[in-house]
């Protein structure tokens, strides 16, 4: 079993930054594609992105390119989105995710139903 943790959530004004954390449970975590996910009130919950198990590869959805960074700390079982040039509708419920489905290096998955694990949520608001 895999236990995920995200912290970082808050208030923050347009423009501004945050950076989420995901902290993982287990010693295989060098194993799991990692994703960052979101949901807002009344949508559907959404890819924002997500890293290969080594770190090697990454996607991020149009909506954030060039905005957003992922990346992980294997040997502390972290995630992390850094998240720049906020804007009020990058609101939502952010949601840290894992698989084990591709546990090569180079692989990452786009498809939110082959995640298993699923932290609680983390709140962003971008305020204008």
């Amino acid at each position: 079993q895999v236990q995920l943790v995200e912290s970082g959530g808050g208030l923050v004004q347009a423009g501004g930054s945050l950076r989420l954390s995901c902290a993982s449970s287990g010693r295989t975590f060098n194993r799991y594609v990692m994703g960052w996910f979101r949901q807002a009130p009344g949508k559907e919950r959404e890819l924002v992105s997500t890293i290969s198990a080594s770190g090697l590869r990454t996607y991020y959805a149009d909506s954030v390119k060039g905005r957003f960074t992922i990346s992980r700390d294997n040997a502390k079982n972290t995630v992390y989105l850094q998240m720049n040039s906020l804007k009020p509708e990058d609101t939502a419920v952010y949601y840290c995710a894992a698989t084990d489905r591709y546990p090569s290096s180079t692989q990452y998955s786009r498809n939110i139903y082959e995640y298993d694990y699923w932290g609680q949520g983390t709140q962003v608001t971008v305020s204008s």
